[in-house]
């Protein structure tokens, strides 16, 4: 009794040094009035919390759509432009990413100065006129120019879902809600090539844009009526100044230097947590095999099976349909054993998250596996199409749990948090899949995928030492923010 009384000690001890990270909002003691403050937003009812979820989900299947819709078509790009330089297929398709991985860092710590609100509406607008401007590209530097810009603002509520998740939603619910948000990233990914490709082979290129502008321009004007302010430092700081109490800052603190410390939260939090640094590669690797997949669709299914670009972008639903499989049953399951483990210890770890990573790695290399032989042997080209849904499905068993990890661990600050690993996992995901065609080209497909799908499976047990000794490596070593 006595050993179980000092584990549950340990754990609170251990789930305070990271999680309760102290909030400052002002020099005065305002706070909520109570647990049941309807100003809170933990406290909102369940339809303005959905309502601002979706909206959200929303805007990440915006982006993920416009940045795979084009890529179909990029063909008749070069056509069109007269471009015959092979570099410059891949780098207009990568040029979103550039955007996407660096944009996080401004933004999101902006938002834990700021608020969510208007960080969300400045990405809404920049949004809107990126798309504007990759319809009108007249030429491939001002194509490629749009599609960064198109990536910087897309990019914003991707690194802001753990954010409001965090603001919204009780421990114990997070895993669900965070899927939920993570389903419209996976989804644009899937629905993005097959609207683009049948798109660009009848109307043409330009209009998968111009689609994307109108759904972007009414979602815009959606989210100032529905989106709401979530963040409870800037809540409490505008609260505060009704009561004519506001101090926004540290006296020895002008408001760039407020500022200034926010921009660099990410990098602090990327390079000087150990924590943070060994779970942001474990994720990328997962994130890292998407693109190794989807990335060999054109040249497998174009050249090996026949398809034309509409039927390629076919090829994508079952990816979509694994990921989102996965991202039900990790969801539910992941909040399952945080409330199981709740009852049993009395309290619960941010690692109590990342048991389903594991099963995660092992499905990604069966997967992996599958995906590779059946195209080595030329099967029948439904089995790599159901060997990448099997890879989807694992990834989301790597990939979701990891974020939701990141939530618990970082709470008020889970948006810089979220930035510096969406920083680490874009690049990389950007460069790595690069060396597949030449990997691919000595291997073959079946070896190929076979060294990727065991290095996953040696990979698999890392959850298992953060599990173990996770806790005291954030005690150990906490990053000052």
């Amino acid at each position: 009794m006595a050993s179980q009384s000092s584990d549950a000690f340990e754990l609170k001890e251990a789930n305070a040094s990271v999680s309760q990270v102290p909030v400052e909002v002002s020099d005065s003691n305002v706070g909520w009035d109570g647990d049941d403050d309807p100003q809170n937003p933990m406290n909102w009812s369940n339809a303005r919390k959905r309502a601002i979820i979706l909206l959200i989900a929303f805007a990440t299947f915006n982006d993920a759509a416009a940045s795979s819709i084009f890529t179909p078509g990029v063909p008749l790009v070069l056509e069109e432009f007269h471009n015959t330089n092979p570099t410059v297929s891949p780098f207009l398709i990568s040029a979103h990413i550039i955007g996407f991985a660096t944009g996080p860092l401004l933004f999101s710590p902006l938002s834990e100065i700021y608020g969510r609100c208007p960080v969300m509406h400045i990405s809404n607008i920049a949004f809107f006129f990126s798309c504007i401007l990759c319809a009108v590209s007249v030429n491939v530097p001002m194509l490629a120019i749009a599609r960064i810009l198109l990536g910087v603002s897309g990019s914003i509520p991707n690194a802001l879902t753990g954010g409001f998740v965090a603001d919204l939603v009780p421990l114990e619910k997070r895993a669900s809600s965070l899927a939920l948000m993570s389903a419209g990233t996976l989804s644009g990914t899937v629905i993005g090539p097959i609207v683009g490709g049948y798109m660009s082979l009848t109307i043409g290129w330009r209009w998968t844009f111009w689609l994307e502008t109108a759904v972007v321009g009414c979602s815009t004007i959606v989210s100032f009526f529905i989106l709401r302010e979530t963040y409870a430092p800037v809540l409490l700081r505008s609260k505060a100044a009704k009561l004519g109490t506001q101090k926004p800052f540290k006296e020895s603190e002008s408001q760039w230097q407020v500022l200034r410390r926010g921009i660099s939260r990410p990098m602090k939090l990327c390079f000087c947590s150990p924590i943070m640094l060994i779970i942001t590669v474990y994720n990328t690797i997962a994130y890292t095999y998407m693109y190794y997949v989807i990335t060999t669709f054109p040249t497998l299914f174009g050249q090996e099976y026949g398809f034309n670009a509409g039927e390629i972008g076919l090829a994508y639903i079952a990816q979509g349909i694994g990921c989102l499989t996965g991202q039900y049953v990790v969801g539910r399951f992941a909040d399952w054993y945080v409330l199981r483990q709740q009852a049993r210890h009395g309290v619960t770890t941010p690692e109590d998250r990342l048991p389903p990573a594991i099963i995660g790695y092992v499905i990604i290399a069966i997967g992996m596996m599958w995906y590779g032989w059946s195209a080595q042997t030329h099967a029948h080209f439904m089995a790599p199409i159901v060997g990448s849904g099997v890879v989807g499905l694992g990834i989301v068993g790597g990939f979701l749990v990891v974020q939701v990890y990141i939530v618990d661990a970082f709470t008020i600050y889970a948006a810089s948090a979220l930035a510096a690993n969406n920083l680490i996992r874009a690049i990389i995901a950007a460069l790595l899949p690069l060396s597949g065609p030449a990997m691919y080209h000595r291997l073959g497909y079946g070896w190929g995928n076979t060294i990727l799908g065991l290095v996953a499976l040696l990979i698999a047990p890392t959850p298992l030492l953060l599990m173990k000794y996770g806790a005291r490596i954030r005690m150990r070593w906490p990053v000052k923010l």
